[in-house]
C-alpha cells in the first residue's frame, strides 16, 4: 500500500493556496463592455471608414487600387463620372458603388497603404457582429463618415470648372 507523505504534499498545497489569496486582494480589471468602451492602442486597426474633405466632398475618387491591393479580394470598386450638377469628389471620377465583404477581409492595411488620396483609413471600431452573411459586406453609404461642420452633404451642385483636380491644392508643412 502507497502511503503519501505528508512533508511532500503539504508545501505545494499551501503555495498554491497562497498563491489564490493573493489574486484575491488585487482589483478585478473587469470592463462593464456596452456601458464602458475598452480604449484601444493607437496603431489599432478596426473597422473601415471612407474619409471626407474639410468641405464635404469624399476623399475616394474611385481608382480602385485598394481593391487592386487587398490580398483577400475583399473590395469591389465602381467607378463612375463626375459632372458639375451632381459632383461627390474633387476628380473626375467618384467611387459610385464601393464594397467590403468584412468576412474576407485580414485588416492588412494594405488597402490604406494603397490609396493615392488616404480616403480609405482602418479606424478603432472593433464592434464587428453578422447574423447574417449579407450584412457582412459594408456598403459606401456605411462606410462614409459623416460631414464635418461647416461643410455640404454630397452630392452637391458646384459651378463648371472649380474642380480640376483629384487632390486639392495642399500647403507646405510649416
Amino acid at each position: 500500500m502507497n502511503l503519501y507523505n505528508p512533508l511532500k504534499v503539504v508545501p505545494p498545497l499551501v503555495t498554491g493556496l497562497w498563491t489564490t489569496f493573493k489574486s484575491t486582494l488585487k482589483k478585478p480589471v473587469t470592463i462593464q463592455y456596452p456601458e464602458v468602451k475598452r480604449p484601444v492602442r493607437e496603431r489599432y486597426k478596426g473597422r473601415h471608414e471612407l474619409k471626407r474633405y474639410d468641405n464635404g466632398l469624399e476623399k475616394c475618387i474611385g481608382c480602385a487600387l485598394c481593391a487592386a491591393a487587398c490580398p483577400a479580394d475583399a473590395i469591389f470598386v465602381e467607378a463612375s463620372e463626375n459632372i458639375d450638377e451632381k459632383r461627390f469628389s474633387p476628380g473626375e471620377r467618384y467611387a459610385s458603388t464601393y464594397e467590403i465583404n468584412m468576412l474576407r477581409c485580414i485588416f492588412c492595411g494594405y488597402c490604406e497603404d494603397a490609396c493615392p488620396t488616404e480616403a480609405i483609413v482602418l479606424g478603432d471600431n472593433y464592434e464587428l457582429s453578422f447574423t447574417d452573411r449579407s450584412q457582412a459586406i459594408y456598403t459606401r453609404e456605411m462606410l462614409l463618415d459623416p460631414v464635418p461642420a461647416g461643410g455640404e452633404p454630397t452630392p452637391r451642385e458646384v459651378e463648371p470648372g472649380s474642380f480640376d483636380r483629384s487632390i486639392p491644392e495642399m500647403k507646405d508643412p510649416a
